[in-house]
């Protein structure tokens, strides 16, 4: 993992210039809507206040005009209005910040507004990936690392599977055309660890070679 805020990146989304042999297969980012209505969790926060306004609202009406029941429990509406356009603001600009890539050789994740990290997974580190499809074509995929690789959750979030505090699982989140970006993934994944197993064996052919 490699950090560094005044870097300039020579390849959008990665810290530096890619290896010999190694290509870009996908890049994409969050889908910013999506991104803040569910790791922000939008709706609820709403729901939240739309409460507070109408328990406001039944506890006053009994001693108190129609029209001034609502004045009082209006401003609830309006705060509540207020924290979400605040958090759609940060949805997208968490969106605009991330830059999910896959390549030959590995995953790469270039995340955080304020704080900007990329991470670097290479197909050999990673154990499983686990593929959530949601609506709309949307979805996430959550790579679980192998060995002793630890992240925080908190400098992960919101790029992290939902409840995996104990060992965080960078995740891409809320990606369009989730099936044909996980079976990107998947053969790249597989075509790696082909190959990396056929280098350990000295006496193996050589990938897309025919001995006979």
């Amino acid at each position: 993992m490699s950090e560094d805020d005044f870097a300039v990146e020579p390849i959008e989304g990665l810290p530096e210039l890619l290896p010999k042999g190694e290509v870009i297969l996908w890049q994409g980012r969050p889908n910013w809507w999506r991104l803040t209505v569910e790791s922000l969790n939008l709706w609820w926060v709403i729901g939240y206040f739309g409460l507070l306004a109408a328990w406001r609202f039944l506890t006053v009406i009994d001693y108190m005009p129609l029209g001034t029941s609502l004045s009082l429990s209006i401003p609830f509406l309006f705060v509540g209005g207020f924290v979400g356009l605040l958090l759609c603001i940060v949805g997208y600009i968490q969106a605009r910040a991330t830059l999910y890539t896959i390549t030959n050789r590995r995953v790469a994740m270039r995340i955080g507004a304020a704080l900007t990290v990329t991470l670097n997974l290479p197909f050999t580190q990673i154990d499983n990936a686990a593929v959530a499809k949601k609506s709309g074509g949307f979805g996430n995929i959550a790579l679980e690392t192998a060995g002793r690789a630890k992240f925080s959750y908190f400098v992960l979030w919101p790029h992290a599977r939902a409840w995996y505090f104990r060992k965080p699982q960078p995740t891409f989140r809320c990606i369009p055309d989730i099936e044909e970006v996980s079976s990107i993934l998947g053969q790249a994944a597989k075509s790696r660890i082909i190959e990396k197993e056929n280098q350990t064996q000295p006496n193996a052919p050589g990938v897309g070679m025919v001995v006979n």
